[in-house]
């Protein structure tokens, strides 16, 4: 005679094929809603920082978030520890030592670090990029020309349009970039340029008046790409993101640091 438990067991073994197998589809399909979710989030308060939307200095509520998103706590808790992991999010000990997450400030010692870390991660791209042969480098110097003549006349025409110019700008870096670079340099450099957008998209009305010295030296790292010359192509990339530093100091100069007092 069996037992209850043995009952059980039995029962369990004769549910047909259909209902164990259902019964796996709706776990997978769980997990997947909520990394789903959880890459949503990640997305959207990244974008909401990048953008200006969540202020620099602003203090995150994480049920606050939760309910713009639509979407529980528990994907907003996963995406803030990301983005505290990648330095858009700080912490600092609030009331009861209870943990307070604000948005990373915006500050020149950051922003001096950031342009330093891109222009060494591009030199390395621009280096592989430079050793194409003749035929592939072309193709590259071709599409650099186009786009910094855009620039061009913009900064000659006397456009302000800090939109279009980020975008030029940015079409020209990841052409430098991605013709070359393999995953890990992409991966990293994808991980910090959002936070150097976050200087652009503040700063970017002083920055723009200024344009002519960057089409002048994007002018640079092409003619060292059409020559071959490696080196000269590093140093060129790398000198663009530190004058792009520098240029930026002086506009945080005259409107501040945003949100560090």
């Amino acid at each position: 005679m069996q037992t209850d438990a043995e009952n059980r067991r039995a029962e369990r073994g004769t549910l047909s094929p259909s209902v164990h197998g259902e019964a796996q589809g709706d776990h997978r399909s769980g997990r997947t809603e909520r990394v789903s979710n959880l890459r949503k989030s990640y997305q959207r308060i990244r974008d909401m920082i990048v953008h200006g939307r969540l202020a620099p200095g602003g203090r995150i509520v994480e049920a606050e978030l939760a309910e713009h998103l639509g979407v529980s706590r528990t994907p907003v808790r996963g995406a803030l520890h990301m983005l505290q992991r990648e330095g858009f999010i700080i912490s600092a000990a609030g009331d009861r030592t209870k943990e307070r997450l604000t948005v990373a400030p915006l500050t020149k010692e950051d922003a001096g670090e950031l342009y330093a870390i891109i222009g060494h991660l591009e030199g390395l791209a621009v280096r592989k990029t430079a050793q194409l042969d003749l035929a592939a480098r072309s193709v590259v110097v071709e599409k650099l020309r186009e786009l910094n003549a855009g620039l061009r006349e913009l900064a000659l025409a006397g456009r302000r349009d800090p939109n279009l110019i980020f975008d030029l700008d940015t079409s020209f870096h990841q052409t430098v970039v991605e013709v070359s670079a393999g995953p890990r340099l992409r991966g990293l450099l994808r991980a910090v340029k959002p936070q150097a957008e976050r200087y652009w998209r503040l700063y970017a009305s002083g920055i723009v008046e200024l344009l002519g010295l960057m089409v002048d030296e994007h002018a640079g790292i092409i003619q060292a790409l059409e020559q071959g010359d490696c080196d000269r192509a590093e140093r060129a990339i790398q000198t663009n993101w530190l004058n792009g530093a520098e240029r930026l100091f002086r506009v945080i100069d005259t409107v501040g640091e945003r949100g560090s007092w």
